[in-house]
């Protein structure tokens, strides 16, 4: 008998799956179909053990579903624009295309050792001029169809990259790549009309329920629908054109606790203002200097403008409120403008402290003494303020004596503003329409061409892809293909007329919001095929982190409107994913040390330290090091683990087990070098269990039939796991059935027929020694051909039970009996039981309580 030899059987077996043609997807009308995809990764170069984590997931649910008899669509590529890879080109001196290329040439040969069930002919990436020429088409769709338009907008600019940033791409208020501070810049770019699709991108989250739900409610809370009053102040002394401002608020049963109002930088007033204002041009340039995410302008420190203007109350005009300008507010939410009602907004309270305004108390909680109470309060829980507050005479106007509280007081609220003539209640939606220029070069370009006589015209679909030049260079900041003239200029499509490209390509969030779709006709000469599209969509089964749940996954799902919209896409598929799997992350122990020159921490590889005792030792020095336990993996923290070193020391069928038995999938795992080595001897068992099976010559006996309800028990239990995504699950229950197997005195056809069964169950896990174990024992065929075993009903039901005995409350052993066995049998039994014999002593017992199929009391 051989050892088992991971590196050899594991290649013999992947040669024989891609000479069989195993996993190349076909339509067929004899089956039904099944698409499975693990969000495509960014080729960086080196694949992580998240991707062996992410992709084991996926293959499981791909290998299974090919053996239930499923028609099964598993295909891969690469999400390969960005700026990583014009980075990477100014830091080197290389180009984008190369640079990106050979990464994904060196990520496909890291992943192709992990055996996955991936169709390779359907591979692409999104730089391929055939993927970004079909995208380009469907901008041009879209663009028809009234989905996309230009308009001016306030954005992040990155001053070292010279690009517009995403929101999620500012951190602390500096760009994610350069680390340069952020400039808010109103320029001129293209937009998607994401916004229009607001109510029923909301309202089908509802229908998604094989999504998790907080990732719906994260949809949810990103889409923002709210309800709220829209109305004016009118302004004091202003400008003629500004003698209202609209203000929006979600909270007008606190329109009496008002102090000022804000405007945002980018207002129309701040705007006007700052012309002859030296003072309010610097400032609104300071707060332009911020990002425009939420989150940042929550945590910055609050700053304010008072512009020396004034508004009326609505409903006291001889109540006058300052007009701040405030660093905290955007343009592109509401109005621009706000009112502060600093006792019942932490924001609000921090402006008007710092700026010594009023704070007018609206509620006062309902556990405080309202008589004494004259302090602000922050609850949404409360009841009203006594009546001797100003507050409280336009309180009960809409509320007469009732207390009423959050959202009945903000319902009431509205109707009472509506019926004075202050405005009305409104719906609006927290989403803004998607931005997508970007001002880089390694993008799709925008097949749009601006004429002196035409203005913005469409390319011709015959003239596409408008394909990116290669000979460009990143020796200056900027966009390259501004400086490129030969590329720049050309003819306008409709007149002839010398033109000029636009030169902004698409944000990267484009390449992979229809990607899935492209998959299923990767050579089309149109963006999809609409047989393949009709057979192949929806995605069945998608996989990936949670760290998408929002864009990513928000954009896919409008992207799919549109593209059902221009034709592109059934209208089944408005809802692109039937079912969503977020995985969690993969952690390693981060073992660090002090540096005593500076004091800065050094991180150490796990390849450098020694583990004793639950210590971390240096190799090199000897020295103790500080452990942190179960961190993410951070190439910045040295705690990564190299997939291809595990492989070559231990195989991929250990990386892959290890990374499916050792907790539920949407949680964290811990890599552990005990953990993949006691994998590798566990696989090792089972290879030398089979090989005892494949020589066992002994004849059949009382012992098979336990053996083979055991595997029935572990197909039944197996399958489930699949099935509920319980995948350490179902390990856990493939150790229980390699133990009963090690155990069994069953003769040797029975166990080669547990044995054969067992590599089935684990052949979606461990595919290379499933398919050595099925070879070994027989089995027609390749196992990724056979059909997955199924369990037999009648060897799920248990003709003996194991009745505990407990004496005197006491467990003091078993009694093992057939299932209908009479009661007064029963207890014949038990009272010849050695246990209860010794414990009687020759007494009868006081008490005996047989519970059928359940437990015996013996009271002595």
């Amino acid at each position: 008998m051989s050892r088992y030899q991971a590196s050899e059987i594991e290649a013999k077996w992947q040669k024989a799956w891609d000479e069989a043609g195993v996993f190349t997807a076909t339509r067929s009308a004899d089956k039904p179909k099944y698409y499975v995809l693990e969000m495509f990764p960014y080729p960086s170069g080196r694949i992580h053990m998240g991707h062996v984590r992410n992709y084991t997931m996926g293959d499981v649910i791909a290998r299974y579903k090919l053996s239930t008899g499923h028609n099964v669509l598993h295909p891969m590529g690469w999400d390969a624009f960005g700026m990583p890879a014009e980075n990477a080109a100014m830091a080197t001196g290389g180009h984008p295309k190369t640079w990106t290329y050979n990464n994904i040439a060196e990520m496909r040969g890291q992943m192709k050792p992990l055996g996955l069930s991936i169709d390779w002919s359907r591979e692409f990436a999104t730089c391929d001029p055939e993927y970004y020429g079909q995208q380009q088409a469907l901008f041009l769709d879209m663009l028809d169809a009234g989905l996309v338009y230009r308009k001016n907008a306030v954005v992040n600019w990155d001053p070292v990259d010279m690009t517009v940033l995403a929101n999620e791409q500012v951190e602390n208020g500096r760009g994610w790549r350069s680390g340069a501070l952020v400039e808010r810049r109103e320029l001129t770019q293209w937009f998607f009309k994401i916004s229009e699709y607001s109510e029923e991108l909301l309202s089908a989250l509802d229908t998604l329920d094989n999504w998790p739900a907080k990732v719906k409610t994260m949809q949810a809370n990103w889409i923002g629908k709210s309800r709220g009053l829209q109305f004016a102040f009118s302004t004091v002394d202003a400008p003629e054109e500004f003698d209202r401002i609209e203000v929006y608020t979600t909270r007008p049963d606190t329109l009496m606790g008002a102090s000022f109002l804000g405007i945002s930088p980018d207002h129309p007033l701040a705007k006007a203002l700052e012309k002859d204002n030296p003072e309010i041009a610097a400032f609104c340039e300071d707060c332009r200097r911020m990002g425009t995410s939420e989150e940042e302008l929550e945590k910055a420190e609050k700053k304010g403008f008072n512009t020396g203007l004034r508004v009326r109350h609505p409903f006291d005009t001889a109540w006058e409120l300052p007009i701040y300008i405030a660093n905290f507010i955007l343009m592109d939410y509401g109005t621009g403008a706000i009112f502060g009602c600093p006792a019942h907004d932490q924001r609000d309270f921090e402006f008007a402290t710092k700026y010594g305004l009023t704070i007018n108390p609206v509620f006062v909680p309902a556990t405080v003494d309202a008589d004494g109470a004259d302090e602000y309060f922050h609850s949404e829980e409360s009841a009203y303020v006594p009546q001797k507050s100003e507050a409280v005479r336009f309180v009960r106007g809409y509320a007469g004596d009732e207390v009423q509280t959050g959202e009945a007081a903000i319902d009431a609220a509205i109707a009472f503003c509506e019926g004075q003539g202050v405005g009305q209640g409104v719906t609006k939606f927290r989403l803004r329409d998607w931005g997508l220029s970007r001002q880089r070069y390694w993008g799709c370009p925008i097949p749009v061409v601006h004429c002196d006589s035409c203005g913005v015209v469409p390319e011709k679909k015959e003239n596409l892809p408008v394909l990116l030049p290669d000979d460009v260079s990143f020796d200056v900041p900027g966009n390259p293909l501004d400086r490129h003239a030969t590329w720049r200029d050309c003819s306008c499509p409709t007149c002839g007329a010398a033109a000029k490209r636009e030169t902004d390509t698409m944000d990267t969030f484009v390449d992979s919001s229809w990607y899935f779709a492209r998959f299923t006709a990767p050579r089309a000469t149109t963006p999809t095929d609409a047989a393949d599209a009709e057979y192949w969509m929806n995605v069945d089964q998608y996989i990936g982190g949670i760290e998408h749940a929002i864009l990513h996954l928000l954009y896919s799902r409008f992207f799919a409107r549109a593209m059902q919209i221009t034709g592109h896409l059934p209208e089944k598929s408005k809802e692109p994913f039937n079912a969503l799997f977020t995985q969690g992350m993969v952690t390693h122990a981060i073992y660090k040390a002090e540096d005593p020159s500076n004091g800065r921490p050094v991180y150490f590889y796990p390849e450098q330290v020694d583990l004793r005792d639950g210590k971390a030792f240096c190799k090199e020095t000897g020295h103790e090091l500080e452990i942190v336990p179960s961190a993410k993996m951070s190439k910045s923290k040295n705690n990564v683990v190299d997939p291809l070193a595990i492989i070559a020391s231990y195989g991929a069928d250990t990386a892959r087990w290890f990374m499916l038995s050792d907790s539920p999938p949407e949680r964290d795992v811990e890599w552990t070098a005990s953990g993949a080595e006691a994998t590798f001897k566990h696989l090792s068992r089972v290879w030398r269990l089979a090989a005892e099976a494949a020589e066992d010559t002994s004849g059949a006996n009382d012992q098979d039939e336990a053996l083979l309800r055991e595997m029935h028990k572990a197909i039944h239990d197996v399958t489930a796991g699949i099935d509920s995504f319980g995948f350490n699950a179902s390990i856990a229950k493939l150790y229980g059935f390699t133990n009963t197997l090690a155990k069994s005195k069953a003769g040797g056809e029975a166990k080669r027929q547990a044995a054969r069964t067992l590599a089935q169950l684990m052949s979606p896990m461990t595919p290379h020694l499933a398919e050595e174990i099925w070879a070994l024992l027989g089995g027609e065929g390749l196992i990724a051909h056979a059909a997955w075993p199924v369990a037999e009903a009648a060897m799920l039901v248990e003709d003996t039970v194991t009745l505990p005995i407990q004496i005197n409350g006491k467990r003091r052993g078993e009694l093992s009996v057939p299932k209908d066995l009479a009661k007064e049998e029963v207890e014949k039994l038990v009272l010849a039981h050695e246990a209860v014999v010794k414990a009687l002593d020759g007494a009868a017992p006081k008490k005996l309580i047989v519970v059928p199929g359940r437990i015996v009391n013996v009271v002595v």
